[in-house]
């Protein structure tokens, strides 16, 4: 028996959870785990890691002539974790579209469509394994070549947190128009091991180089061309939060800036609003730029030097 008082506590954890839920319009339901887990999207994404780079960040007896059985292997394997992760989060969010689920003929139909669109949803995910593997590719290329520091494209991919963070952020985009719900928990679990935060819907194009990395944020709507290098502590953030006519934040907008090809953005820039940077432009560090600017700009923190340099 207990030296502690506990039973006041569980029944108190039960009422709050009671509140919770009534306040939620969940229903009452016994069984297993409804929604997604991050320990399994976390062991799944190690996986993913080792079937992309088997020969880097696989387990440290493969050789290569097993990488094509190992890859086959594993693979089988992380595509049926991941149907079953699709799964819960395809039944969390059918169910978060209605205050209450109805019992009726249909439930069995609604599950069966629900399977298919899961095993749809992994099938072309896995399609796409080969298209990543070549973006990030293009990345680990133009952090070496971005940073005077790196010694060989091994050490990138090994050591570099924004590389580990691109990673992630590539199954997560991939995942993020189908499954919304995976693929934020697959960016927060980068964003929690490096400090970057990606979110999955940003669109970012091949040989994209985070150095250093520690404190980047980069916005659900963001827009990022190629070969873009940023450091550390850049924000492509909203300005502000439009609201609805009943006063509730407003979703789903065009809110981040547009960053296109070959442009740098130095340490501690904040850029905000749906604002263009224009190609093979220098953003120098801690700017705060909220308007737009052209091709080639070069903006600096001085007033004077930014518009002396700037082709706005």
């Amino acid at each position: 028996m207990s030296k502690w008082k506990i039973q006041p506590v569980v029944e108190g954890l039960q009422q709050a959870r009671h509140e919770w839920r009534e306040r939620q319009h969940r229903i009452k339901e016994f069984g297993g785990r409804e929604l997604p887990s991050k320990e399994s999207l976390k062991s799944i994404l190690d996986d993913l890691c080792g079937i992309l780079f088997p020969m880097r960040l696989g387990p440290s007896d493969l050789r290569q002539e097993t990488e094509d059985y190992y890859i086959a292997y594993t693979l089988d394997r992380v595509l049926n974790e991941l149907f079953s992760q699709v799964k819960l989060a395809l039944n969390y969010e059918a169910k978060s579209r209605v205050k209450q689920v109805p019992v009726s003929s249909n439930d069995h139909l609604l599950y069966e469509q629900q399977i298919a669109l899961a095993h749809t949803i992994v099938q072309d995910f896995a399609n796409t394994l080969p298209d990543i593997r070549r973006l990030l590719d293009a990345d680990v290329c133009a952090a070496y070549e971005g940073d005077p520091a790196a010694h060989s494209v091994d050490e990138v991919l090994l050591c570099y947190p924004g590389i580990f963070a691109i990673i992630y952020h590539r199954v997560a985009h991939q995942l993020y128009h189908s499954v919304p719900l995976l693929s934020r928990i697959i960016s927060e679990l980068a964003h929690s091991a490096t400090g970057i935060d990606i979110h999955p819907g940003a669109q970012i194009g091949k040989g994209f180089f985070i150095d250093h990395g520690t404190g980047v944020v980069i916005g659900e709507t963001s827009i990022i061309g190629e070969y873009v290098r940023i450091y550390q502590a850049v924000t492509l953030g909203a300005k502000r939060f439009e609201l609805n006519d009943d006063g509730a934040l407003k979703k789903d907008y065009a809110r981040h800036p547009i960053v296109e090809d070959h442009v740098v953005i130095y340490a501690g820039a904040t850029i905000l609003g749906r604002i263009t940077i224009g190609r093979g432009s220098i953003i120098g560090g801690n700017v705060w730029l909220t308007h737009s600017v052209a091709a080639g700009s070069q903006i600096l923190q001085s007033p004077s030097e930014s518009l002396h340099n700037s082709k706005v």
